[in-house]
């Protein structure tokens, strides 16, 4: 099939671009590979569902590209009895490969159609430890306890401390922060007791958080 090739062709230069940074974790690449790309992004973009750059998806979003979303969960060194809350589920795709790594994901978007679609595409890849849920990321979450990680993928002006708070001691957060130079930038946050230490780490594309549910899309 030429669907199977080009996915298999994509992922082996993805690996290429990976192991040049430095990223050869096994686990890490097997869930990927194990998580079809094509699934994740409209039909008119498969050709490049591999590639580096940001796509269009429904609602005006985008799915990052490939080599970010490997790299951003590469930076958050996921253990398989980790619990991760992801804030902003949009195509589902990073959602899917970190269930694959961890214990449970519960992912949520302010757009009801996103939310469908990655159900979906849960339920097709018998992702059953991913929950999708439809909620206002902006808010905090209220009655899921703690999490080992949490990552965020809509820039915030200031780093969540509501989100921070939900943190496990020695848990990690990561999300978009954007500058006095209005570029967002990923932040590392780490909890160690009631102390947070902060790194920058680089620029990425993620637009600002936009507050309030979606009632319509």
């Amino acid at each position: 099939m030429v669907q199977s090739r080009i996915g298999k062709e994509g992922f082996a230069a993805l690996c290429l671009r990976l192991r040049a940074k430095g990223i050869n974790n096994t686990d890490l690449l097997n869930a990927i590979e194990q998580t079809p790309r094509h699934l994740f992004v409209p039909s008119e973009h498969v050709a490049s569902a591999w590639s580096s750059r940001s796509l269009p998806i429904e609602c005006g979003a985008l799915i990052e590209g490939v080599d970010l979303a490997a790299e951003i969960i590469s930076l958050m060194k996921l253990k398989s009895s980790h619990r991760v809350l992801e804030i902003g589920t949009g195509s589902g795709f990073t959602a899917a490969v970190m269930g694959r790594l961890t214990e449970r994901v519960l992912t949520v978007d302010r757009y009801k159609t996103l939310v469908n679609l990655a159900q979906e595409r849960m339920d097709k890849l018998a992702l059953r430890n991913v929950i999708v849920r439809q909620a206002d990321g902006s808010m905090g979450l209220q009655g899921e306890g703690t999490f080992d990680r949490i990552l965020v993928t809509a820039a915030f002006s200031s780093m969540p401390r509501i989100y921070a708070e939900q943190l496990v001691s020695g848990g990690m957060m990561l999300a978009p922060i954007v500058g006095d130079d209005g570029i967002a930038r990923m932040v590392k946050l780490t909890k160690s007791g009631s102390r947070f230490e902060r790194v920058e780490l680089f620029d990425t594309p993620y637009q600002p958080m936009v507050p309030q549910m979606a009632q319509i899309l």
